[in-house]
């Protein structure tokens, strides 16, 4: 049994399922119920429209189940209406799967998981342990997810730019338990890049390359953060750095510019550079007022603090930083960081300590720590 195969088909499988007019919820369970049909039948007899095999099983499956409820009267034209067997095309579907996921009503935690159920193919216990919840908890967000948007019809175009926050969101989540999420989204990525021709579903598949590429070498052998001009160059994964740099000069020419395209240009920067002090600091900074101006976020000021900081110096970057609420996370570590680079060794290493205080990642604030450590060694304290 080829499970890639099935896991590939089944998106496209239920997204056919749902246009027809079944419910999200119902609609599932037929796929899942013609799923453990493939898995019983397909080892005898692979069907040569494997898909086309998965949609009609299922269809039955579903008017099956349609007419043994009570409220087989109001889905009697979906009974008389039966499409005929045959092979399916699901291009479009898929995508407008994709959509239906990336619902609005939808929060973005429903969103991301109702995501890697349906299009990701993942299990539900997949899921709970990428996330670290119980899987119970997980089952009933996806359930309240798939309540949510049954009720949805997909008979317009929808958002792409909710479609891509969410597999931002996948990405970010990085990799816990036995599902790879980064490598996750870079696939759901790459299938949204095969079926919509835009510029910053492009961009965001180059970002999300070009972050990748440097994982490696993000953590020590102890476990601990390496930051990014301690990093091993040597390292990083050169054919995603190369194959990101592509997708997104190809993006950055149909000048219709997006923050992903912004994101990618700075990340490209850093690619580029063979040690930390090559870096385009100046160009970074030129970017960073880029994504400023498209999405006006006070983190990006943050970031752009430090790339000023870089550029034109501590003090600088210090003035920079002085303009932003301090409340911002990261804003104290950011501090610390500048003052360091100003010399000022004793408000560096309380603002270190201050910083790992306040942060919520265990590696992060282990890092902060060492950092605030090192300062007051260096101070003979």
């Amino acid at each position: 049994m080829d499970e890639a195969l099935l896991r590939s088909l089944t998106p496209g499988v239920l997204a056919v399922l749902v246009r027809r007019g079944a419910d999200f919820a119902a609609a599932e369970d037929a796929v899942q119920d013609a799923l453990v049909e493939a898995v019983r039948v397909w080892p005898e007899e692979t069907p040569r429209d494997p898909k086309g095999w998965l949609v009609t099983v299922a269809w039955r499956r579903f008017l099956d189940a349609t007419r043994a409820e009570a409220a087989r009267r109001r889905r009697e034209d979906l009974v008389d209406e039966e499409p005929a067997a045959g092979p399916a095309s699901g291009l479009d579907d898929t995508l407008q799967l994709y959509f239906l996921c990336a619902h609005p009503s939808l929060t973005p935690s429903s969103a991301v998981a109702l995501t890697l159920r349906a299009v990701g193919g993942l299990t539900t216990r997949q899921i709970a342990r990428a996330y670290l919840v119980p899987e119970a908890t997980m089952a009933q967000r996806i359930s309240r997810a798939k309540r949510t948007v049954s009720g949805v019809r997909l008979d317009r175009h929808g958002d792409v730019a909710t479609v891509l926050r969410v597999l931002y969101l996948v990405f970010n989540e990085g990799y816990s338990g036995d599902v790879d999420l980064v490598a996750e989204a870079i696939r759901l990525t790459r299938q949204l890049a095969d079926r919509v021709d835009h510029p910053e579903v492009a961009g965001l598949l180059a970002l999300m390359l070009l972050h990748h590429a440097r994982r490696a070498a993000r953590t020590a052998p102890d476990g601990g953060l390496v930051p990014l001009a301690e990093q091993d160059r040597s390292r990083w994964d050169t054919r995603a750095i190369a194959e990101g740099v592509e997708i997104l000069q190809a993006a950055l020419a149909r000048d219709r510019l997006g923050e992903f395209q912004a994101q990618a240009a700075i990340a490209a920067l850093h690619a580029d550079a063979r040690t930390a002090e090559e870096t385009d600091w100046v160009q970074i900074v030129e970017w960073y007022d880029e994504l400023t101006r498209l999405t006006d976020s006070p983190v990006v000021r943050l970031n752009r603090a430090v790339a000023v900081g870089e550029a034109d110096g501590p003090r600088a970057g210090l003035a920079a930083l002085a303009e932003l609420d301090e409340s911002l996370p990261r804003h104290t570590a950011v501090a610390a960081h500048l003052h360091e680079r100003d010399g000022d060794l004793p408000k560096a290493a309380r603002l270190y300590a201050e910083a790992a205080h306040k942060a919520s990642d265990l590696a992060e604030r282990d890092h902060l720590t060492r950092q605030a450590a090192r300062l007051n060694h260096r101070q003979g304290l």
